[in-house]
């Protein structure tokens, strides 16, 4: 049995097996913080020596050179190319539609209030390059940032053992904006990014995907000196399923999100009553271990079904409630009803409807954004838009008589809060301009 089988009408008492995988946090920290410190510390000697120790590449430099960008898109494919380049158009025409116009209201005679919309200056994607190259990340991050017209998009990406970075993330880099790539991977990647070294220059915002030392990072970074994305943990998905739904779809579901790495999380919830829920998920185990055997990837997939979960409940209402508990960073609603539940969900990263809107479709090519909240974290984050890219800035203008019907409100505000001077402020103006 690949999934445990736990059984809930009602969703309730669910909390322990809603957990995600745990890891040892505590030498990760104390790792990542001599690595942040000697990074901030030793500048790019301290890349290089990390570089060869963690990914064994002996470089000559950190950023990637215009030749290496021409000699990788001779080594991508044809095929590759166009699919890069169908997935690059759906994406960009779905964050240009997110642009934002800024407000202008006059809220009363002489008070004129609104908000322009500036890009943050400088970002830094970090894609990672381990176990698989994630070339879509690039297209997922960099185009949202070009669509926002950021002035300056720089990259870092692990390099392989012959100091070269795949043909794949460089191609995708070119051909969504990105202005600087670097040969750089982990927890000093982020390091880099975030304190400036003499290649590197320091960021304002930094985006992308990791292992849980890049993590660990981001968040380390993000209480001194640089804005991230968001917290984020292993990837997951929840799929909902009724007796209906095709269990050799829901299977591929599990499974695609499984084989991200050991300690991904595969949930099914399975609106059925018991005998009929035996049934269908004794079709599922087989459909899991049919379509295990033609899969790569063995070791990182068990893992992850060894703490994922087959949860049934009775009804549509009872799952809604467990989904939001979860708050997915995937949720598949594979449901006959799929509409009617999906009003029901308010927290997921990323929602997909019916039994064609596989999780797949989002992470590569339909346009919406594949960088979302992990963790649980979908109770208060979105994922990654052009709103991540953007900053919002109020501006306001008050005439002389603005000031005159506003100044009774706000000095007698401030008097109550004890802030004099923010009460002289307004009273010296209009006393000077009697």
């Amino acid at each position: 049995m690949y999934l445990s089988r736990e059984y809930a009408p009602q969703g309730i008492g669910l909390g322990p097996l809603l957990q995600r995988a745990q890891s040892d946090k505590a030498s990760v920290k104390e790792t990542v913080r001599d690595v942040l410190d000697t990074v901030r510390l030793k500048g790019d000697t301290a890349l290089y020596q990390y570089e060869s120790q963690f990914d064994n590449a002996t470089l000559s430099s950190l950023e990637v050179t215009e030749k290496e960008f021409q000699e990788a898109e001779t080594l991508v494919s044809d095929s590759l190319k166009q699919a890069l380049g169908h997935a690059a158009k759906n994406i960009r025409a779905f964050h240009q539609c997110q642009m934002p116009f800024g407000e202008h209201l006059v809220v009363e005679e002489g008070v004129e209030l609104s908000r322009k919309i500036v890009p943050i200056h400088t970002v830094g994607l970090y894609i990672p390059g381990g176990t698989a190259p994630l070339f879509s990340t690039v297209l997922m991050l960099a185009i949202p940032a070009s669509v926002a017209k950021c002035p300056c998009v720089v990259m870092c990406t692990p390099p392989s053992k012959e100091g070269k970075v795949n043909p794949a993330i460089l191609y995708a880099a070119k051909i969504s904006g990105v202005s600087k790539v670097y040969k750089v991977g982990g927890a000093q990647a982020i390091a880099a990014m975030a304190y400036g070294t003499e290649s590197i220059g320091k960021v304002d915002k930094i985006f992308g995907p990791g292992n849980r030392f890049v993590m660990e990072a981001k968040l380390q970074v993000a209480s001194q000196c640089c804005a991230i994305d968001m917290p984020a943990g292993p990837s997951e998905v929840m799929v909902i399923a009724d007796r209906a739904s095709n269990p050799e779809f829901v299977a591929s579901d599990l499974l695609s999100q499984a084989e991200h790495g050991p300690d991904s999380q595969a949930m099914l919830l399975l609106i059925a009553d018991r005998e009929d829920a035996d049934v269908y998920l004794d079709k599922l185990e087989e459909a899991i271990a049919v379509q295990l055997r033609a899969l790569p990837r063995t070791e990182f997939l068990l893992s992850s079904l060894s703490h994922s979960h087959a949860i049934v409940v009775c009804d549509g209402k009872s799952a809604c409630a467990v989904a939001n508990a979860y708050a997915p960073e995937h949720l598949i609603i594979n449901t006959t009803n799929a509409d009617e539940l999906e009003k029901k969900i308010e927290n997921a990263g990323s929602i997909f409807l019916g039994p064609w809107s596989c999780e797949s479709a989002g992470d590569y090519a339909s346009g919406t954004n594949h960088t979302l909240p992990t963790s649980g974290w979908a109770h208060s984050y979105s994922g990654v838009s052009v709103d991540s890219f953007l900053k919002k800035i109020t501006l306001q203008r008050l005439s002389e008589q603005g000031l005159r019907n506003l100044a009774p409100t706000i000095e007698t505000m401030a008097g109550f809060e004890m802030l004099d001077a923010h009460k002289n402020a307004v009273a010296i103006r209009i006393g000077e301009s009697k």
